[in-house]
């Protein structure tokens, strides 16, 4: 016999399995890749606008984390529609709508928000929503626990904690909080009888969630689009602890709310308002608490889809749109409600933060030293012009194009949309 040994791509395919070479190909095709569509600051970016825009394209339309705490608002053909736990793509029509394992789903919230938009043209939308199987449910009394529990949760909750529960343990679930909250009631056997009405609705739209992704990455090729929920700054791992979400809102919770590897990812689209806003208390180095904060909540409405809370205001913050790329690695970005700045004779854009007189080279993680920030702002000329006409660059005044402009050298991304208004039609596309 030979004494060179034969590579494993000549051996044949028998009882061993497939030859290496074939096992290489077969790796090497990863399959389609999904588009997604995230928040970089602290939310209510206008994420759902482009997500609509995208949707109108795209075959599925999944959403990958978050519960009915999400608020997205669309508006199409003048109609306004308010999502929550709905993927905001719903409305495309022709295609499929996807809700991930990552997502926390409350079915009485699910169906309310159904029939409200229902009632301002959605159709049909049983038919085209997938939820997967491993998606957790958080039930009535959970809203309840949340209130006792908000005394007790900096100093004893884990990162996570939330009690999320299959139906199946329904039961010991609610057991177990009226033990720990002696004060809770919880109507048991009420609530399960209005759940096994959701679960005759709900049950031809579960599929295996794992499975189903699989087949569209890697069957006929599809256009999938992932509509990420809350921001970065919200992440439970590096928003601004402790006042976040309990999810993973930067790009790592599509892998695992989707169940996908990270190959599979393709564009990540930030999304970032013009100005900054955040709702609740917390550190927030650009606030305005004067007339140009009021200015920016009045003509921008700046109040929570979800909460209806009003939201604090402040100029742009660059080192927050750095931080978030930094995590997330942004191929575009979309620059929301650049019309809210129409009225300004000057505009300021914070631009790095100093720490005792030294600048900081990275965003802070402790909400203490972030309270300590100075910011160091640039000051540039407004335009003083109406902006909501615009539909593609040339119609945009010098200094606003010299804005955008600023933003993508700064941040080192290209801006891909410039929204200027509530309508579909309102996000001017530059390539």
């Amino acid at each position: 016999m030979s004494g060179t040994r034969a590579s494993s791509n000549d051996r044949p395919a028998g009882a061993g399995g497939v030859k290496r070479g074939r096992l290489q190909q077969e790796a090497a095709a990863t399959g389609s890749r999904v588009t997604v569509v995230l928040g970089a600051q602290w939310g209510d970016e206008g994420k759902g606008k482009v997500v609509d825009l995208l949707a109108t394209d795209a075959d599925i339309i999944s959403r990958c984390q978050g519960g009915n705490n999400a608020g997205h608002t669309v508006v199409v053909d003048g109609r306004e529609y308010d999502f929550h736990l709905l993927p905001s793509g719903i409305i495309n029509t022709k295609a499929v709508s996807f809700i991930g394992n990552g997502v926390v789903v409350h079915l009485p919230g699910l169906f309310e928000e159904a029939e409200k938009n229902e009632k301002k043209g959605l159709k049909d939308w049983e038919k085209r929503l997938i939820i997967s199987d491993r998606a957790h449910l958080v039930f009535d009394f959970h809203q309840a626990v949340d209130g006792l529990q908000e005394v007790q949760r900096q100093a004893q909750e884990g990162k996570k904690g939330r009690s999320h529960c299959h139906p199946c343990r329904f039961k010991n679930l609610a057991h177990q909080h009226r033990s720990m909250f002696p004060t809770l009631e919880v109507d048991v056997e009420g609530q399960l009888k209005k759940l096994k009405g959701f679960a005759e609705r709900i049950r031809p739209m579960v599929r295996d969630g794992v499975y189903f992704m699989y087949e569209a990455l890697h069957g006929t090729p599809k256009k999938i689009l992932v509509e990420g929920a809350n921001a970065a700054l919200l992440d439970i791992d590096f928003g601004t602890y402790p006042f976040v979400t309990s999810s993973n809102c930067t790009v790592g919770g599509v892998c695992t709310g989707l169940g996908i590897p990270p190959q599979n990812i393709g564009e990540v689209y930030g999304v970032v308002k013009a100005y900054t806003t955040r709702v609740g208390i917390g550190a927030f180095p650009t606030e305005q608490i004067n007339e140009i904060g009021d200015l920016l909540q009045s003509r921008g409405h700046e109040w929570g889809v979800t909460t209806g809370r009003k939201r604090r205001c402040g100029w742009l913050d660059l080192m927050i749109l750095r931080y978030a790329h930094m995590v997330n690695g942004f191929t575009a970005l979309a620059l929301t409600k650049l019309d809210i700045l129409d009225a300004l004779d000057e505009i300021k854009v914070g631009i790095s933060y100093k720490l005792n007189g030294k600048r900081i080279p990275y965003f802070p993680a402790n909400q203490e030293v972030l309270q300590k920030v100075e910011v160091d702002y640039e000051t540039l000329p407004g335009w003083k012009a109406d902006t909501t006409g615009a539909r593609k660059w040339e119609d945009l005044p010098p200094q606003a194009q010299n804005y955008i402009r600023f933003v993508e050298n700064h941040v080192g991304v290209a801006v891909k949309w410039v929204g200027v208004g509530k309508s579909r039609d309102s996000m001017i596309q530059l390539f």
